[in-house]
């Protein structure tokens, strides 16, 4: 693994524009990233890629922007393009949430910046969505099936979201 960075995680107030800014932002990368990945047949399932701007925005910009792009981005997706399916829709909020909280507080905690740091998170809010998954739909296979098909998407997550977020620790607001 490589050797975890320095990282400067910014927590930015409600009372602040760029909150809202940076919010809007990530929400418009996870309603275009999913329908690129929608092009493809299954491409939601495998790429997983609405979560991909809830972990780089509560890992860089702590757990407000985390939770506005974490809520906001399946209920824009949903009412825009109704995707995610409406049955679907409680279970990507809960591990959207969950992926902002894990990722803001590792973030916080460490002030850090790793593969293994990313890997924490992401096992994280898989591990505990899946849990909760398993309980809303009753199916076992159902809450692993992210680990079954997704497995790619995970690793976007992963890879993708360190190289991103390796590239913003260079940036610090004031």
């Amino acid at each position: 693994m490589t050797s975890a960075l320095s990282f400067k995680a910014l927590n930015l107030s409600f009372a602040n524009y760029r909150t809202y800014l940076f919010g809007a932002a990530f929400v418009a990368g996870n309603l275009l990233f999913p329908q690129l990945c929608h092009l493809i047949p299954g491409g939601g399932l495998i790429w997983l890629p609405i979560y991909f701007f809830t972990l780089i925005a509560a890992y860089k910009f702590g757990l407000k922007i985390g939770l506005l792009t974490a809520v906001l981005s399946p209920l824009a997706n949903y009412l825009l393009f109704g995707m995610p399916v409406p049955g679907m829709l409680p279970i990507i909020l809960i591990k959207s949430g969950l992926l902002a909280f894990a990722a803001a507080l590792v973030a916080s905690k460490t002030n850090k910046l790793s593969l293994l740091h990313l890997l924490v998170v992401i096992l994280a809010y898989q591990l505990l969505g899946g849990l909760a998954e398993w309980g809303l739909t009753g199916s076992f296979a159902a809450a692993l099936q992210d680990f079954r098909l997704g497995l790619p998407g995970l690793l976007v997550q992963l890879f993708g979201g360190w190289l991103l977020l390796k590239a913003l620790a260079k940036y610090e607001l004031k």
